[in-house]
């Protein structure tokens, strides 16, 4: 069979992108031709794929994506294919893969009247009604339980189009693949000392993300914790602001910004703890890759893989309404011995539940034929 898949843009180190790559080359592996449409492609393309870019000229991003639909579908129209799926919303799909949060509801919380009657919101929102709403045909492949609920109080989706993935870590992230050693071996590689307290945040979109939250709570630490810190931000994004306020809090040389790294699961091996604390985040496949690596995480209640941080008991999950207080006194109770003791919980919690099998599962219900 043919599958294509439709997503806007391709960067190496974005979580939806990764999710995209594992499960189009599990596809692949089993024997079937994909084809990817795309505005943009960074970094190397697989060689089994049929790659075909596709040029949109609109200076907005809904123009562009309204672009981008109009010729993949006069392009599937001539070059047909078996299944078409999404890894964004958009009308006609077969399966659509949701990394995404419910837009209807983001802007029922967020946004006012005015906002609704904007072209840019008309796009959005005709897109995802096309996707969820009742007697669609588009199978669904979700997350988390958090984000069906949502979709379903908007379109009242029939839930048998709903299919819960498992989380799709890479193998290779796991604890008992590090280097014997690995703490001290890559802080040395980085520059960091072996007694630094060092907090790592990894994930694009930085404002979304809460960059500025792990700013402030690093800040707040006690003198003595905060001098020893260290934070990397690793990440597709500007770090202009964000650097502007490390050095206005006075921590500006303890905070790097990297726009992307091959070598974050080494990064998570000489880390002390994983900082997520996201104002909006669908799922948050980085809280499960640290999890796996056995690294102690503090994150927010809106992340739909946080309850994972809770039930494993491996740091602390900051409840909403969210108060910087108190990821403050979360990051400055941070000491030796609670580190190691999470880090004893996340092995345990990597070593017993499946946090692997997504892309397989995944590929079985596009190749399923369950479908319209």
């Amino acid at each position: 069979m043919i599958i294509a898949f439709c997503l806007f843009k391709y960067f190496p180190f974005g979580g939806l992108q990764r999710d995209f790559m594992r499960v189009a080359r599990t596809i692949a592996a089993r024997g079937h031709q994909v084809r990817v449409y795309a505005q943009s492609w960074e970094g190397e393309c697989p060689a089994e794929f049929e790659l075909i870019l596709l040029p949109v000229k609109s200076r907005t991003n809904h123009g562009r994506n309204a672009e981008y639909y109009a010729q993949v579908q006069a392009h599937l129209k001539a070059h047909p294919v078996a299944r078409v799926v999404g890894f964004n919303k958009m009308p006609g799909l077969d399966v659509y893969y949701a990394a995404d949060v419910c837009y209807a509801e983001k802007v029922a919380k967020e946004k006012g009247f005015f906002y609704r009657l904007t072209s840019r919101y008309k796009h959005f929102a005709a897109f995802e009604r096309a996707t969820f709403e009742k007697g669609a045909k588009t199978q669904l492949l979700m997350l988390t339980d958090r984000q069906i609920a949502d979709f379903q109080k908007h379109y009242h989706t029939e839930p048998a189009r709903f299919h819960i993935l498992p989380p799709g870590i890479y193998p290779d992230r796991k604890y008992d693949q590090q280097i014997p050693d690995s703490r001290r071996i890559y802080r040395e590689k980085n520059g960091i000392a072996l007694d630094a307290f060092f907090i790592l945040q990894v994930g694009s979109d930085f404002s979304r993300k809460g960059v500025d939250r792990t700013i402030e709570a690093m800040a707040a630490l006690p003198v003595e914790q905060r001098n020893r810190s260290v934070l990397l931000v690793v990440g597709q994004d500007k770090p202009g602001r964000f650097a502007a306020l490390a050095e206005k809090r006075g921590i500006g040389k303890q905070v790097q910004f990297f726009k992307g790294r091959n070598d974050v699961a080494e990064l998570m091996a000489a880390a002390d703890v994983l900082m997520h604390p996201a104002y909006q985040e669908a799922a948050g496949i980085v809280l499960l890759e640290a999890l796996t690596a056995g690294l102690p995480v503090i994150t927010t209640d809106v992340c739909g893989y946080a309850p994972h941080i809770a039930r494993s008991g491996a740091g602390v999950v900051i409840p909403e309404p969210y108060n910087q207080q108190t990821l403050n006194a979360t990051l400055a109770a941070c000491h030796a011995g609670q580190l190691k003791e999470w880090g004893a919980l996340a092995r345990h919690y990597a070593d017993r539940e499946d946090l692997y099998s997504l892309p397989e599962k995944a590929a079985d219900i596009i190749l399923g034929g369950t479908h319209g």
